[in-house]
Parts: structure tokens; C-alpha cells; sequence
């Protein structure tokens, strides 16, 4: 089907026409008939086949028809939006964002996202002194923006919830059911809910906040897009890295040595894509890595360097593996197979868009293994195995340790040389314990210099002198011995009180 076939408005066909399109997608051509005519529709459909195109479209078109039938928003100091999208994550919010500027093309709307990661005030500023009538945006920040009045939803025409499943994977469904239950009613606007997945949950969230929806699927043979070509290699653990070093510089380069192609590798833990980004690092492969945990100015910017074929490859949780439109992947790596089968079908989907081809290879170890039974039964088809050459098991050099900064808790940081830092108490050192000999060990030295004192005198005279000296060590001795007694007996910090052998005046009256 043509969109020139559709009834679509000449303001919103002259957007479509400026993003090149002519021909629908089947998601397109299912529904938008129903979207366009006003009814509300549940759609399900292979990501990477226009979905985000097909309620953009119904959208414009309802509001173009709303302005033609005299419709108008009074503004009373805060924004009235007339199309609410929400969307699970901030990258597809901003996606979408960019997907309707492109659409909307000479229309006279004003297109706004909010989500969180930036800067909080600016967004809330720009609800209240705008006139938005698109606001796209996760649904955290919406629920904030809504309760601090910072707009309206009573002029609401237009709702818009973009991968519904996601929605109870990340856990918001209790935040979707607070902004829907505040909506004008399902038959006072249209309802537009899409999804690579349709779960029973999100049928029945369909149900329960739309009016009579249908439910739309263009899914019932394949899981998979068709052009994605899937392989699976059978690979140790410990080889992993070094078979996809190999893969990358075999498919990602041509004979001259050139980047021609974009991968994007998908891992199931923040702290393993961090590992694997400082081993293709020391290995000359050029990484961005994107995760939840990464600032979100910092993610937008890793992925406007990757969407611009400045970054060859991405390294990414699956937080990046729904929605997300990104021109030119050639190869999507499963470093670690998902837990989630539906996962895998979302990640696979990176590549092979628009009627592209791409390429989806698996590196299954000791673990993945057993995530593969479940993989096969959700897709109805298996994935041939084999294993890999050793030509592509390459010799590693393992990175360099990251350089700790100047600020950073540690020996070389503000801890000081006890490293003491964030987190950790600052402790004193013990003292070194230095061990004493028992007394009677002692006195034999002391009669020994007393003795060769005497045979330096050479007469009687002398003799009598070593006794007098025997008897002054051994009270020398004994006096040494009571002054260690009384220091250990003294408690901590005190100072120098008397002992219990000695009078006030310091003289000694033991009998010892």
C-alpha cells in the first residue's frame, strides 16, 4: 500500500514525503486505515518496522483535522497538550522526539520531551512558558511535571504508550495507571498502544483504558526479521573476548583496513560492558558504552557519535535494545546471551531496519547454553551452531590499569596514606609491639660488665669494687622492673601517677 492511498492530510503527506517515504510497512498498512478513520488500535509488529512512523502520522493527522474543525486550546499559563506519547526510556523519548520534527515539517506544532538525566528546571520552564502540543516523555518525569501543575491533560486528544511490555519489564506500570486514570475519558480521545511483544498484560491494559481497541499483529509466523541472517558460535568463556576481537576486525574492515561497518554488542551486565570496552580499547577497537548508569548527557552523546559512524562499534546493556531507530547497523553481537528470549528478538532487531539486511551472531559459553531451549522455542525455529576457526581466536594485549585521578579515594588521593576515602573510617595505626626480655635474662649482662670491671682493677680493691657494682645493678634492675609494672598497670592516656611501692616524695620504700 502507498501512502498516497491513505487520507492523510496534505500538510502531514508533504512531512512524509521529506522523509523519503512512499510505500507502507505492513504495520503501516494494518493500521493505519483503523488510526486514521479514529479508532483506537493495539499494534504488534517486528521492531525496526515503522511503528513510531505509524501513530505519528495518525497523530498529526487528528490534530490537523481538529484546528480544520475549529478546535482551540485555551492557555492559562501552563501547557495543554494535544498528543501524549510515553515512552519507557529516555533514549526512545528522545528518538521519537527527533522522528516527529522530521514528520511534522511545515506544521505548526510545537514538539516537546522531558525525561530525566538534564537539566531539571529548563524542561519545567519550558512546559510552563510554551505552548506545547506534542509532549513526549517517560513516565517519572511526566508524573512530576504533572503534580507540580506544570501542564494539563485535560485537552488531551491524542494517547500514545510506545512499547507497552517494557512499560511492566522496568516496572511502571503503577505510574502508567496514575497518568491514564487522569486522562480525559478513552471515548473523548484516541488511544494508540504499540509494542514489539504483546503480552497478555498489555492486552489487558488495552482493554481497560481504550475504547474497543484492535488488536493488530503482522507477528504470527516469524519472531525474527527475515533479513537478519542469525549465526551461533559455541566459544569457552575464557576465549570469549578474543573470538570477538577477531569477529570485529574480519567484518567490521575491509582489505584496506577501513571501518565499513557498525556493530553494536549487547551484554547482560554494567560491569561486564565496562570490562569488554577496556579490552577492545587495548586492542585498537574504538568503543562507546551505554548504559543506565552512564549520565544521560554523556549517553546521548555516545550514541549521536555511533548514529554518525564516528564509533564503530557499541557496547550496550538492553536498555539500548527497544525502540531505538539506528541507520547503518550491520552486525548486532550477543556477547551474553539475554535471560529473556523476548530480549533477544528486541536486540536482533538493531540491525536489518527499513528493509535493510544485517547480520546477529551469538557467542553462546558455559552459561549462555542454557538460556538457548528458550530462545529456540520463543522464535519456533533453531539457530545452527558451529564453531569457530581458529584464525578468529586472536592474541589479546591485555589494557593498560585505568589511571587513578587526582581526586579519587586512595594512597595517591586526598585519603592521605592510611587511604582512608569515601565509605571507609580512618583508622590509626598500632603501635609496634616490641618484645621485652624477662628480668632474669638481664642481670647476667650487668654482672658481666661488673666482672670486667674488675679484672680492669687488677687488685682486692677491685674486687670489692665488681660486688659494689653486682649490688647496684641488681637495684638498678629491680628498679626497672617495678617501673615497667606500674606502666602497664596505667590506663590509657593517664599520666604519671605514684605507685602503690613509692611515697609521695618518689623515694622507693619496697624491702625488694
Amino acid at each position: 500500500m502507498l501512502f498516497a492511498e491513505l487520507p492523510i492530510p496534505e500538510t502531514v503527506m508533504s512531512g512524509v514525503h521529506a522523509c523519503g517515504f512512499t510505500e507502507c510497512t505492513p504495520i503501516q498498512a494494518l493500521t493505519l486505515p483503523l488510526s486514521l478513520a479514529g479508532r483506537d488500535v493495539a499494534g504488534q509488529a517486528q521492531t525496526g518496522t515503522g511503528k513510531t512512523a505509524a501513530f505519528l502520522i495518525a497523530a498529526f493527522s487528528r490534530l490537523i483535522r481538529s484546528q480544520e474543525a475549529g478546535v482551540t486550546v485555551t492557555h492559562d499559563g501552563v501547557s495543554h497538550p494535544r498528543v501524549l506519547i510515553i515512552a519507557p526510556t529516555r533514549e526512545l523519548a528522545v528518538q521519537i522526539e527527533n522522528d516527529a520534527r522530521r514528520l511534522a515539517g511545515g506544521l505548526d506544532l510545537v514538539i516537546t520531551a522531558v525525561y530525566g538525566g538534564v537539566d531539571y528546571e529548563k524542561q519545567r520552564l519550558t512546559l510552563v512558558e510554551g505552548r506545547v502540543d506534542l509532549l513526549i516523555g517517560t513516565p517519572g518525569r511526566l508524573i512530576d511535571y504533572f503534580k507540580q501543575k506544570a501542564y494539563r491533560v485535560s485537552a488531551v486528544e491524542v494517547l500514545v504508550i510506545d512499547e507497552a511490555d517494557r512499560m511492566f519489564d522496568m516496572g511502571f506500570i503503577e505510574d502508567l495507571r496514575y497518568l491514564l486514570r487522569r486522562l480525559p475519558p478513552y471515548d473523548r480521545r484516541q488511544s494508540l498502544l504499540f509494542s514489539a511483544t504483546l503480552s497478555y498484560r498489555a492486552q489487558e491494559l488495552s482493554y481497560e483504558y481504550m475504547d474497543s481497541p484492535e488488536v493488530i499483529s503482522t507477528t504470527v509466523d516469524s519472531r525474527a526479521v527475515e533479513q537478519v541472517t542469525q549465526k551461533l558460535y559455541h566459544v569457552e568463556g575464557r576465549r570469549k573476548i578474543s573470538l570477538l576481537v577477531g569477529l570485529l576486525r574480519r567484518d567490521l574492515a575491509d582489505d584496506s583496513g577501513a571501518t565499513t561497518g557498525r556493530a553494536m554488542i549487547f551484554v547482560n551486565t554494567k560491569r561486564m560492558g565496562e570490562r569488554l570496552k577496556e579490552w577492545l580499547r587495548g586492542n585498537g577497537i574504538h568503543a562507546g558504552y551505554l548504559s543506565g548508569d552512564v549520565p544521560q548527557a554523556k549517553r546521548l552523546h555516545t550514541l549521536q557519535r555511533f548514529q554518525e559512524g564516528l564509533v564503530p562499534v557499541l557496547i550496550a546493556t538492553d536498555v539500548a535494545g527497544r525502540g531505538l531507530h539506528i541507520e547503518g547497523v550491520t552486525h548486532v553481537i550477543n556477547f551474553d546471551l539475554p535471560e529473556n528470549p523476548e530480549d533477544y528478538v528486541h536486540r536482533i532487531g538493531r540491525t536489518a531496519r527499513a528493509g535493510a539486511t544485517g547480520d546477529a551472531i551469538s557467542l553462546v559459553d558455559e552459561d549462555g547454553a542454557y538460556h538457548l531451549e528458550a530462545i529456540f522455542e520463543y522464535l519456533g525455529a533453531e539457530i545452527s551452531a558451529t564453531w569457530p576457526e581458529n584464525e578468529l581466536f586472536v592474541h589479546l594485549t591485555r589494557p593498560a590499569p585505568p589511571t587513578p585521578s587526582p581526586d579519587s579515594p586512595g594512597p595517591s588521593g586526598p585519603a592521605g596514606r592510611f587511604g582512608a576515602g569515601r565509605g571507609r573510617t580512618r583508622t590509626r595505626r598500632p603501635d609496634p609491639v616490641v618484645k621485652r626480655e624477662p628480668d632474669e635474662k638481664r642481670e647476667p649482662v650487668v654482672a658481666k660488665a661488673a666482672e670486667a670491671g674488675g679484672v680492669a682493677g687488677g687488685s682486692t680493691a677491685g674486687a670489692g669494687s665488681a660486688s659494689t657494682a653486682v649490688e647496684a645493678g641488681g637495684e638498678a634492675t629491680a628498679e626497672a622492673a617495678r617501673k615497667r609494672r606500674r606502666r602497664r598497670r596505667k590506663p590509657a592516656g593517664a599520666g604519671s601517677p605514684a605507685s602503690d611501692h613509692s611515697d609521695p616524695s618518689g623515694s622507693s620504700n619496697s624491702s625488694d
